[in-house]
């Protein structure tokens, strides 16, 4: 019960500092909008500068991020609870005299 305990903390400071991230991220996008006027009219890919290009980049980054630690967490618990499953069988097939 105790790896539960420190796992379910690991994963909230793991949520925690990726939401952080991602609002850091968010923040610096709208900030970085704020003070550009419209664009009335299409502007091609070769014109614009490296960093605008993506700016949704980091926020994809934290959301693939994001997934892979759930998807880690999600089968390492399910790997724990099997050792439990295969411990508690061996346990009662040594008391029931099988082999």
């Amino acid at each position: 019960m105790r790896t539960h305990k420190v796992l379910s903390r690991s994963v909230g400071v793991v949520l925690l500092v990726v939401g952080v991230i991602v609002f850091a991220a968010q923040f610096d996008l709208a900030e970085a909008t704020v003070g550009q006027p419209a664009q009335d009219e299409f502007v091609p890919l070769d014109s614009v500068p490296p960093e605008d290009q993506l700016p949704a980049a980091p926020l994809l980054v934290a959301a693939y991020a994001l997934l892979w630690i759930a998807v880690v967490g999600y089968l390492w618990s399910i790997w724990r609870r099997m050792v439990a499953v295969e411990r508690d069988l061996s346990d009662l097939a040594g008391r029931t005299g099988e082999s």
